[in-house]
């Protein structure tokens, strides 16, 4: 059944909030879990529809999975009896291709079906495919799957063409196990390569340089039980940063890393907002109306791709006129046309976006085209006078955990609601 948001504008948030596990660490350390044959226990794990669907991929080959709470998971791979997965919900998430590098890794063969996600632009796997085969393996895509096989894996030397968070945790899930010393050159740096790096660490594999562009893997040959907690989502946190901005509010971000949210502090510090840094906390708060900057995309530490939405969103809002350069994916501006709707002023030129400031933002009826971008609409829907319905919130439940909840308990006015529940938001709007 297809769900919507019903919200009502123009209430500050206030209050605190604690940010869930990251999805993007978890989903390559479900993949890793796999690879030893004892059993892992996985800590702080989101509660979200992509980690549920690997859950059930990696069931789906025969491992066995215990969840022991909402946010707990214990994974035994010593039972997979196949290595190939090829069903419809893999096909929706992106991370699916992590089984290749995990069942490559361990059993040297895989067939996964190609993978899909949020449609923010191409997300060619070649430098994956080129990774594979560098430790010996074959790697071909017929008929919608990707094939890999090898008699056996052997270190390499790797330099990836492109900066590529999932090529690089591909690689390093396959050459973990392989024979002698592999390289990954001009590898990703992201706070999620680290945490998977650090995952297979404790499980027994040799891994240095992770977090920086140049990784060293000794291979082993076994891998052990480990017990494992994930390091808190970035994105989600500064989700709640912009939203506590965008509001006018003054919210405590619990059970973050705040050296993982420098770009997008040090952006909101720019405009105007304030920004206290803790130990594992941020508060954000801001009592005016905010300025202008310009911002581009770029790999970690730069302003992350996933923060770009939410951040376009806010300068919709500020004074003056900003740029924001959107230099990873091609199509992560679908948002413009539903928050014009809104109220708006955003020109887009090729992958720059041109945002003339509005003093604030209408309700309106729309629909979230992507993740983050759903994301993005909900928090212009906190901020718009009048009622916001927002659409197609399947995509904004892979990756945010209870989303409405943690809005609610911070003063927001949302509801979750069917899509055909006409009493609802009647009910709503006359309560609101």
């Amino acid at each position: 059944m297809e769900n919507q948001y019903i919200m009502k504008g123009g209430v500050p948030l206030k209050g605190e909030v604690t940010i869930s596990g990251m999805k993007n660490s978890a989903l390559g350390i479900i993949a890793a879990a796999i690879m030893t044959d004892e059993t892992v226990t996985i800590d702080n794990l989101p509660n979200v529809r992509d980690i549920n669907v690997l859950l059930d991929a990696i069931k789906g080959i025969g491992a066995t999975v215990v969840r022991v709470d909402d946010h707990k998971v214990r994974i035994n791979g010593s039972t997979i009896s196949d290595v190939a997965i090829d069903y419809d919900a893999i096909r929706r998430i992106r991370a699916s291709y992590y089984l290749l590098g995990a069942l490559l890794g361990k059993y040297k063969e895989a067939s996964v079906a190609l993978p899909g996600g949020c449609d923010i632009g191409s997300r060619p796997i070649d430098q994956h495919l080129k990774g594979f085969r560098a430790l010996g393996a074959t790697a071909t895509v017929e008929y919608g799957m990707v094939n890999t096989y090898a008699d056996e894996l052997t270190g390499s030397h790797i330099y990836l063409d492109v900066v590529s968070v999932g090529a690089t945790i591909n690689i390093m899930l396959a050459a973990c196990m392989a024979n002698g010393r592999t390289v990954i050159e001009n590898a990703a740096k992201e706070p999620h390569i680290v945490d998977v790096a650090n995952f297979l660490n404790s499980m027994g594999a040799s891994i240095k340089g992770a977090g920086t562009d140049k990784i060293r893997i000794n291979g082993v040959s076994r891998l052990h039980a480990t017990e494992y907690s994930i390091v808190p989502d970035m994105i989600e946190a500064g989700t709640f940063m912009i939203a506590a901005a965008a509001t006018k509010g003054d919210v405590i971000i619990k059970n973050v890393i705040p050296k993982h949210l420098e770009a997008t502090s040090v952006k909101l510090i720019e405009i105007g907002a304030k920004v206290e840094e803790f130990d594992d906390a941020v508060r954000v708060y801001s009592s005016s109306r905010l300025g202008h900057t310009q911002i581009k995309t770029l790999p970690y530490p730069g302003f992350p791709t996933d923060m770009q939405p939410q951040m376009s969103m806010l300068l919709s809002l500020s004074e003056g006129t900003s740029t924001v350069t959107e230099s990873i994916f091609e199509n992560r501006f679908k948002y413009v046309d539903e928050l014009s709707r809104m109220g708006a002023k955003i020109k887009v030129e090729g992958n720059v976006a041109i945002i003339e400031g509005v003093p604030g933002f209408t309700g309106a009826a729309i629909t979230a085209p992507d993740l983050r971008a759903g994301a993005a609409l909900v928090v212009a829907g906190l901020v718009a006078d009048g009622i916001t319905i927002v659409d197609s919130i399947k995509y904004i439940e892979r990756g945010y955990e209870a989303f409405e909840d943690k809005l609610k308990a911070l003063g927001a006015k949302i509801e979750k609601l069917a899509v055909d529940d006409e009493r609802g938001v009647q009910k709503f709007k006359m309560m609101a």
